[in-house]
């Protein structure tokens, strides 16, 4: 595809906002959530004579920022340490010379089980994401998860409201079936 095809210039405005929310969601911090974006682009505009145009702009360009945050997770896990400060020994000053505890731990109330449950839910429902189309997916995590406006999503998309609520209403209807299969153990009636 020509390059003159690709409006680099209208990137930011376009998707920065959209794109930012999204890795936002995924790194949890506002720093690298810009860092990881600026790389986007960077590298977007570096590579705009390999957009073959076979997707539209904004799915190349979430290609390659979901790559981007997948490269920000290596990293972390590359350099991942385990070495113990003395703030992490603390603890060893919480028992009497007897051996006993100075005071109760706190989190006494957490129920493993419950916890588990929570765990699994929670990996369930990301595997269900993933089967959602990437426009029924982003539209959910940026107004179920991240809480955006209507009107942010509305502009963002391009869409209009009554579409915004078909499209919200699709997905919870396949997340309730995904989780359902997967999750859920739903009782049939006998016939």
């Amino acid at each position: 595809m020509d390059n003159k095809e690709i409006d680099a210039d209208q990137w930011v405005g376009r998707y920065g906002d959209i794109m930012y929310r999204y890795t936002l969601v995924r790194v949890k911090d506002q720093g690298t959530a810009e860092e990881i974006v600026q790389v986007t682009f960077f590298a977007a505009l570096q590579s705009t004579h390999t957009f073959a145009g076979r997707s539209s702009e904004k799915s190349w360009l979430f290609g390659i920022l979901k790559h981007k945050i997948l490269d920000h997770f290596r990293e972390i896990k590359k350099n991942r340490s385990f070495d113990l400060s003395p703030e992490d020994d603390q603890d060893t000053f919480e028992y009497e010379p007897t051996g006993h505890w100075k005071k109760t731990p706190q989190n006494w109330r957490m129920d493993p089980e419950k916890s588990a449950v929570n765990q699994e839910l929670t990996e369930k429902l990301a595997l269900c994401l993933d089967n959602l189309s990437d426009k029924f997916r982003q539209i959910f995590v940026l107004k179920e998860i991240d809480g955006a406006s209507t009107e942010q999503i509305c502009n963002d998309f391009n869409i209009k409201p009554t579409n915004l609520w078909v499209i919200l209403h699709r997905a919870r209807n396949q997340l309730k079936s995904c989780l359902e299969t997967h999750w859920f153990e739903v009782q049939k009636p006998e016939k």
